[in-house]
């Protein structure tokens, strides 16, 4: 399996049939994982915590202002305890894995599987941030590696730019911004050069930030796809581009 890196949207991406028809093409070109682990944006907590392994957890409804037919949506993945038996081998003492008792599958998850895996029938954990240092979640995610070789596909969910704050037109279609396209290519030529150092370095090196991202939590997740990856430093495959609201919906694929 290989490990990826994608813009997950909000609720709306599923109003979007460009975007929909993106992530299900994507899915299909893949080979049919055993079972799923992604890292979201939208769940940060130290140490590192997996979602609760049960048969349909309920969902975490993390957003706010949107039609209320999103917050009657369901995604009922299988029991996944296998797979979070699976990652806790990963995590030796003194730093387990702890698991959350009661924790579902927050927008960041379940929305874009929503859309790649629509039958619900592929066992999927979360697992939280536990850091935002780049380097540290590169490690993480080399622990993680291992997994791929069981099967398990490795998802980093966030957004490549993120400047919620300073976007001025809320449409699907809306002109990016100058620090939005600016982040974006700048990261795309990163990535395809195999530079992850200065990749790393995004808070100093970047041009649009702060702006692209005020916050760190939605670009962070794909450190940890890097470090799932076979090889660190080849150039991922970018398998979608654009923009959603002015946002950087581009997402890599690393082989």
């Amino acid at each position: 399996m290989t490990s990826i890196y994608l813009g997950h949207g909000a609720p709306p991406l599923l109003d979007d049939p460009l975007w929909m028809s993106q992530l299900a093409a994507w899915s299909a070109a893949l080979p049919r994982p055993k079972a799923i682990l992604i890292v979201s944006a939208h769940w940060e907590g130290a140490p590192a915590m997996l979602s609760a392994s049960g048969a349909a957890t309920p969902l975490v409804y993390d957003f706010g202002g949107f039609h209320p037919r999103f917050y009657e949506m369901t995604y009922e993945t299988p029991d996944a305890s296998s797979l979070a038996t699976l990652v806790a081998s990963l995590f030796p003492d003194p730093t387990p894995v702890l698991e959350h008792p009661s924790r579902g599958l927050d927008h960041g998850a379940w929305v874009p599987l929503k859309v790649m895996y629509p039958d619900a029938d592929i066992p999927v954990l979360q697992l939280s941030l536990p850091t935002s240092d780049p380097e540290q979640l590169i490690a993480l995610g080399r622990r993680l590696r291992p997994l791929r070789d069981h099967g398990v596909s490795i998802i980093g969910s966030g957004f490549l730019t993120h400047g919620l704050p300073f976007l001025k037109e809320w449409t699907i279609d809306a002109t990016p911004p100058g620090w939005s396209t600016d982040f974006d290519l700048w990261a795309a030529d990163a990535m395809a050069r195999g530079d992850v150092d200065t990749l790393a370095a995004f808070r100093d090196k970047a041009p649009g930030m702060p702006y692209a991202h005020p916050t760190v939590e939605h670009l962070i997740p794909l450190f940890v796809s890097i470090g799932a990856a076979g090889d660190e430093t080849a150039p991922p495959e970018t398998v979608i581009d654009g923009y959603f609201m002015g946002l950087s919906k581009r997402s890599f694929q690393f082989t």
